[in-house]
């Protein structure tokens, strides 16, 4: 998204510092006790949520605000090899006689009641086989023994299964049945993490990562036929699991900060609206936790523009019947920005929020002026790790010298309400084609930080994933 959009319309300079000071404190979120603008005291030691994917963070999150732009998401193809469709079944499943609505032999069954409502709380986060296969594709390419083992270790890290297009839809059964295929055998509870990611006229504001569905081409009767409805017969038939899913990553943003650019218009911003809301209102399920993409810090984090972002997510919330299983808000998803304040290499612009627990505390007392004080949050922290990467404050794609960040966390602390870290992007997994020329070609996959290497958006780009690897903080 753009850097500034709305905020550069209104707020005098000194009007402005006062409002963000008073949005987002002096610059530390939560409970920071860290140094060099980390957060290494904030949510290190022992994850709180044991098993596959948890991780033993111990050091800061720490990345980079750097992606204003709202090509931010892995969008196009990020989930499709997510599923190993050796494993179970592909295809639509029978709610009423599917196994996957419980079953196994634990006695007694696994009570799968979310503590406090966190769905990340007190389970095995479940680590996707199709990632693993993406990740071991890497390791076959290196000698480095070293960097093999730590290759290794991020095998056992959760990320996100991305639906971002119809044909994905296909694999969720498996995805979800391999899942819970691990709590039985296990006997304890075990979450999984997917994407809501196919809007009519997706993303508008970015090149990259534009969907599949337009608005003057039936986009939104086969978003709610061919999309929503199979995902929620498929979530339904796997009530016995504990499933939290990503709404729709840059979509309502775009309308608070973006209308008027690129395809950005009224029609495309109301689809948005209607979409989202119907999608919240058909997932409105037990066992699913769903949560609102919301920006990041360098996109939603002046104050004008949380609270524009803030009245668009209640309104869209009441418009689906208010839902009782919105469990909150993704910040930072397929982003690089840091949790706590860093000195970076570029003008703030005046944005208060210099890192995601600034931004989670302001978005949370925004939200609860619009009557939503009770929503939690997630922060994406699969390539948060390193700082001063960027040379302009929206840059997003592929940057250069990126770092796997904080490990998949339950209750972390750090900043108002927050459920979990996440790795919602997978890392290795492009931002959007470097090479100009190239269909879908975004301009800001060209910058000077950016790769120019990448291949399109979603695909696996293994160079890019060995630095992550490498600058991971903290370490692999």
């Amino acid at each position: 998204m753009l850097r500034r959009n709305a905020h550069q319309l209104g707020l005098a300079t000194s009007v402005a510092v006062i409002l963000a000071l008073a949005a987002c404190g002096d610059g530390g979120g939560g409970d920071t006790s860290g140094t060099g603008g980390g957060s290494s005291g904030v949510g290190a030691g022992n994850p709180t949520s044991s098993g596959v994917g948890a991780g033993t963070p111990t050091s800061s999150g720490n990345v980079d605000p750097t992606t204003t732009s709202s090509g931010n998401v892995d969008p196009t193809t990020t989930s499709s090899g997510n599923v190993d469709p050796t494993t179970t079944s592909s295809g639509n499943v029978d709610p009423t006689t599917s196994a996957a609505s419980g079953g196994g032999n634990c006695s007694p069954a696994v009570d799968i009641t979310a503590p406090s409502g966190n769905p990340f709380a007190d389970a095995h986060l479940f680590v996707d086989p199709g990632y693993v296969k993406k990740v071991d594709s890497s390791i076959a390419q290196v000698t480095d023994t070293a960097l093999k083992a730590k290759m290794e270790k991020v095998k056992q890290i959760q990320t996100a299964f991305w639906l971002d297009r119809i044909e994905a839809i296909k694999e969720l059964p498996a995805y979800l049945d391999a899942a819970l295929k691990l709590q039985n055998e296990l006997c304890e509870p075990v979450t999984a993490l997917i994407v809501v990611y196919d809007l009519p006229n997706r993303d508008c504001f970015a090149e990259a990562s534009n969907g599949e569905l337009h608005l003057d081409q039936n986009g939104t009767q086969r978003y709610r036929e061919e999309y929503i409805a199979p995902i929620k017969q498929i979530l339904a038939a796997h009530s016995g699991q504990r499933i939290a899913a990503v709404i729709e990553p840059d979509s309502l943003p775009n309308i608070a900060t973006n209308l008027g650019g690129k395809r950005c218009d009224e029609t495309t911003a109301q689809s948005y609206r209607d979409n989202v809301a119907h999608t919240l209102k058909e997932l409105n399920m037990p066992h699913v936790y769903q949560y609102i993409d919301a920006a990041h810090s360098g996109w939603l984090g002046w104050p004008d523009n949380q609270k524009k972002g803030a009245k668009i997510f209640a309104e869209v919330i009441k418009a689906a019947g208010s839902p009782a299983n919105v469990r909150g808000f993704a910040t930072n998803v397929a982003n690089y920005t840091q949790l706590s304040y860093t000195a970076e290499s570029y003008d703030q612009q005046d944005n208060p929020c210099f890192g995601e627990f600034d931004y989670v505390d302001a978005m949370a007392s925004a939200l609860s002026a619009e009557g939503l004080g009770d929503k939690h949050f997630i922060i994406d922290t699969s390539r948060n790790g390193v700082g001063n990467i960027r040379e302009d404050w929206g840059y997003w794609c592929n940057n250069k010298g990126a770092g796997m960040g904080q490990r998949p966390k339950a209750n972390p602390g750090g900043a108002t309400n927050l459920d979990a870290f996440v790795w919602v992007k997978p890392p290795g997994d492009s931002d959007g084609v470097g090479q100009e020329g190239q269909p879908r070609y975004d301009l800001f996959c060209g910058k000077e930080n950016a790769d120019t290497r990448a291949p399109q958006a979603g695909q696996w780009f293994h160079e890019y994933f060995v630095e992550c690897v490498k600058n991971a903080n903290p370490a692999l």
